[in-house]
């Protein structure tokens, strides 16, 4: 106890003045005998006498001096113990600032937290179009909703799929304000989270147990600009062009899946870089079929690469 409540601050301040203060007038304020500022007076067992001030202060600074001293003398341990270190560790302070691998989602979500408190002006955010959950749904509105109030722009790109993803939907019903753009596009590579120009999160496992914290510039505005390379070829939320059909008949998602066809991918791997489960890409691939006029998947790849749709932009 280090505190004087305002009774014993008045009945101190008596006892000095008098010498002395009668015991019963002590039981309304019980901290001046818990840090022991009076005494019993020898010869009258119901007075109290004050122990002087300057002797009371070295009473209690007497075990703090102590602690102090123990703690310098542990500090300068300390700073011995890891002298020879610094200097090996200033060789490597650029390489380990620049890149560091965060193991685990609580750690994970800690950095993004950490990063994201720290954010002044934008996040950019590539997001593969998954079924959320509600957990990850909340983290991820527990950490946008404060960068929103703080006016920090955030802009984030989800592939054509998350229009029928209705926890992505909600999602962006509750944070755009103006300052929340959300786009999507036919592809999109892996996930990225860009803080500033500071800081940058990708994974590096497919089960996003293990990340990569980079803070290297250089990198950091590679990132940047592929991300602005995507934004650019991307569609509002809000837009429906991405499933509505051209005039020959053929929608964005459809020219996404003719590219990966070409590219001789297999339809189990052009769902997943869709993300859209297998079943809903082969009844596009049905579609393309249909609109070029294919009897089978063989000619299919034949007549996509004859038609040269896959020559210019398509557009609507």
């Amino acid at each position: 106890m280090t505190e004087l409540c305002e009774e014993g601050s008045r009945l101190y301040a008596t006892a000095l003045r008098s010498g002395r203060v009668p015991r019963g007038d002590v039981e309304a304020a019980p901290c001046l005998m818990e840090l022991a500022l009076l005494h019993p007076d020898p010869d009258d067992p119901d007075l109290l006498r004050p122990v002087p001030p300057a002797v009371a202060l070295a009473q209690r600074l007497n075990p703090l001096e102590r602690e102090i001293t123990e703690r310098r003398r542990l500090s300068v341990r300390l700073a011995d113990t890891f002298e020879p270190f610094m200097a090996l560790g200033n060789q490597a302070t650029t390489t380990s600032d620049a890149l560091i691998v965060l193991e685990g989602s609580d750690r994970i979500n800690a950095a993004l937290n950490l990063a994201t408190s720290q954010c002044r002006t934008e996040v950019l955010t590539l997001q593969p179009s998954g079924r959320v959950s509600e957990l990850a749904l909340m983290r991820g509105l527990e950490r946008d909703q404060p960068l929103i109030e703080r006016g920090v722009r955030i802009r984030t790109l989800y592939q054509h799929t998350a229009r029928f993803n209705p926890e992505k939907l909600a999602y962006g019903d509750r944070l755009s304000n103006g300052k929340a753009e959300y786009r999507t596009t036919d592809e999109v590579v892996e996930r990225m989270i860009i803080c500033d120009e500071t800081v940058a999160f990708v994974p590096a496992r497919e089960d996003q147990q293990v990340a990569l914290e980079l803070r290297h510039p250089g990198l950091v505005r590679h990132l940047i600009k592929f991300f602005e390379y995507m934004w650019d070829r991307s569609v509002p939320m809000t837009a429906g062009a991405p499933y509505e059909a051209a005039s020959d008949g053929i929608t964005d998602i459809q020219y996404a899946i003719a590219k990966l066809l070409v590219e001789g991918h297999v339809d189990e791997a052009i769902a997943r870089r869709l993300g859209m489960n297998v079943r809903t890409c082969r009844a596009h691939i049905a579609k393309l079929a249909t609109a070029l006029g294919s009897g089978s998947r063989a000619q299919l790849g034949y007549l996509i690469a004859q038609s040269g749709i896959l020559e210019h932009e398509h557009e609507h």
